[in-house]
């Protein structure tokens, strides 16, 4: 596989795209499930999803040449801020914004699929993830996009700390909740229409949660939290992707796979240490 790797260009863009979504996906991930948004994912990926067909429509009636990746982004980032408007209307009822949206993005991803003529292979590869799908300038687009969250990660990481665990004193702290709100939203749309390329739409999501809850058992602080997160999101990407590519099956299911079989480890350890600390009482 060493010697595949350095000949062929596309599987070295896939494999170096998948280490860079390892990373930023658990990354905002633990902010997400510590805020308790996880469905927020869920809802970005099927407004992805929507972009991407009405890039494949566009493409195929229209001859517009959208590449899919970027009107899938365009569509998230769009989804995500309208989640933040719907948040501010309905401030008794802010988590009624995710399945509108969510909702709507299912609606408008069958309408886009039907008139782009329906599943094909490259659709296909968008909802499950391809380890042959990554060209060179969608690794360029998605490093960009890795680089920009890892700086304003590290630019305001304490103000998006105070937020995940107490907005109001946040707030009072003369934070703009408002405004890290949706810019952390937005990057939130970013990573996962970059991940979809390797980890497909409809799975995107559970990269970004299940290594976040399986570090939740094992780590001593947030900090410890996002490194577990980050080193498990590295594993599984790493073996759904060999495994795609030895076995030729998309490396998505495979990743969520591993992901969970992590998860039970980490929860299988947590009983373990459990039992041993009653046994060391009694």
């Amino acid at each position: 596989m060493l010697a595949d790797f350095l000949e062929y260009n596309f599987l070295r863009h896939t494999f170096l795209t998948g280490i860079l979504i390892g990373v930023i996906a658990p990354l905002l991930g633990t902010f997400i499930v510590v805020r308790r948004l996880s469905l927020i994912a869920d809802a970005l990926s099927h407004v992805t999803l929507a972009g991407i067909a009405f890039g494949l429509f566009m493409d195929k009636k229209l001859a517009l040449g959208i590449a899919p990746l970027y009107s899938g982004m365009g569509f998230s980032v769009l989804g995500s801020i309208f989640i933040e408007k719907l948040r501010g209307v309905y401030k008794a009822y802010q988590e009624i914004a995710i399945p509108i949206i969510l909702s709507g993005g299912v609606g408008l991803s069958v309408i886009f699929i039907a008139l782009a003529d329906g599943f094909n292979t490259e659709l296909f590869n968008y909802l499950f993830g391809s380890v042959s799908a990554v060209s060179q300038t969608d690794f360029y687009s998605i490093l960009g996009i890795s680089i920009v969250i890892i700086l304003v990660i590290r630019l305001f990481y304490k103000e998006l700390v105070t937020l995940s665990f107490d907005e109001e004193h946040a707030v009072v702290s003369g934070i703009h909740a408002k405004r890290i709100h949706l810019l952390f939203i937005v990057l939130t749309a970013l990573v996962i229409a970059a991940s979809i390329r390797v980890v497909g739409v409809l799975l995107v999501s559970a990269l970004m949660t299940l290594p976040v809850a399986a570090s939740m058992r094992i780590a001593r602080g947030f900090k410890q939290m996002i490194l577990f997160s980050i080193v498990f999101g590295e594993v599984a990407v790493i073996i759904g992707l060999i495994s795609g590519y030895y076995f030729s099956i998309p490396p998505g299911g495979t990743i969520v796979v591993v992901s969970i079989a992590i998860l039970l480890v980490t929860l299988g350890m947590e009983r373990f240490s459990f039992r041993r600390k009653v046994h060391g009482t009694d």
